[in-house]
């Protein structure tokens, strides 16, 4: 008995060390103030230009809107996946339903590390582990912009999730795997320069790879087949390859990977359709050479076999 309320006293001991080592590696990390220092007063002209990239439009504007409209950023489109109903909030200036009372700081530690303002994690359907990848300065920027746009008053619906992912604070376990700022795609040295301009906005602002690339169980994007396509997020239908592997976009040059970024048209002359008719409009907004850069990273990038097709 004696040896049995010591087993029973160690396995309690050890089980609060665990609870406790787990509660310190999952509690939010905000920016360093270094970090916070190059965010900056920002430049709207500028942040436009990482709005567009970024596709905010895609997300938090009301689903149909159209010109104008696409700027009010109220949010309340459903994002069903396998983990729960994910609603995008209203991100608009309003300072009581939106993020209007937000500082640059706030927004730059929601932007990078996915924490709110009041100290809790934001669910991953934001994808910042993508943005994480930015430069302090386009984050400033895009605060900039983001003030001239149209104040919105209206909240949106709460998420609906089920346990364990009503439990926010196990995100940050979930960070410590997948949240980083390292580019994914470790490229050569003496990479042209416009490869690599590509890469930053194809891997940080487009987060491209948090649609094209497939999922672990766990929700986090398989690096090692980045861009290779996967089942789109609400589980219904596919996303496809977009690397230079079997069923992806090999027999695409450059130009004509830009000329689709532009128009939405294929090489044979077939439409973006579904979710990506809104990126390409996106991309659309920003300068021919963006386009070109994007179109040279996708080349460059290791091909990905799978069975995703290029073309839906």
């Amino acid at each position: 008995m004696p040896f049995a309320k010591k087993l029973v006293g160690a396995a309690l001991v050890l089980g609060g060390v665990c609870a406790a080592g787990a509660w310190f590696l999952s509690a939010p990390v905000r920016l360093p103030a270094e970090t916070l220092a190059q965010v900056g007063s920002g430049d709207a002209e500028r942040g436009r230009r990482i709005f567009f990239a970024g596709g905010c439009t895609s997300c938090h504007a009301k689903a149909g809107a159209e010109g104008e409209a696409k700027l009010e950023l109220v949010g309340g489109r459903e994002l069903v996946t396998p983990f729960g109903t994910f609603v995008p909030p209203n991100i608009s200036p309003d300072p009581t339903d939106g993020i209007g009372s937000w500082s640059a700081e706030d927004f730059a530690n929601a932007m990078m590390r996915g924490v709110s303002p009041d100290g809790r994690h934001f669910y991953p359907a934001f994808p910042y582990t993508s943005y994480a990848r930015m430069k302090p300065s386009d984050i400033g920027d895009l605060y900039a912009f983001m003030k001239t746009l149209p104040a919105v008053q209206g909240k949106t619906a709460d998420n609906q999730l089920s346990f364990p992912f009503t439990i926010r604070r196990g995100i940050g376990l979930w960070k410590r795997l997948y949240l980083s700022h390292e580019p994914v795609v470790a490229l050569a040295a003496g990479t042209p320069e416009s490869v690599l301009r590509g890469q930053y906005l194809v891997e940080g602002p487009g987060h491209c790879g948090e649609c094209h690339t497939p999922r672990a169980v766990t929700g986090g994007p398989d690096k090692g087949q980045w861009l290779a396509g996967a089942v789109a997020a609400e589980g219904r239908g596919t996303v496809p390859n977009i690397t230079s592997g079997e069923g992806g976009i090999g027999d695409w040059s450059e130009a004509d990977i830009a000329a689709y970024l532009e128009t939405g048209f294929t090489p044979d002359f077939d439409t973006a359709g579904g979710a990506m008719a809104e990126v390409q409009e996106n991309i659309a907004q920003l300068t021919a050479e963006d386009r070109a850069d994007i179109a040279a990273y996708l080349k460059a990038i290791p091909p990905h076999p799978n069975g995703f097709p290029a073309r839906q």
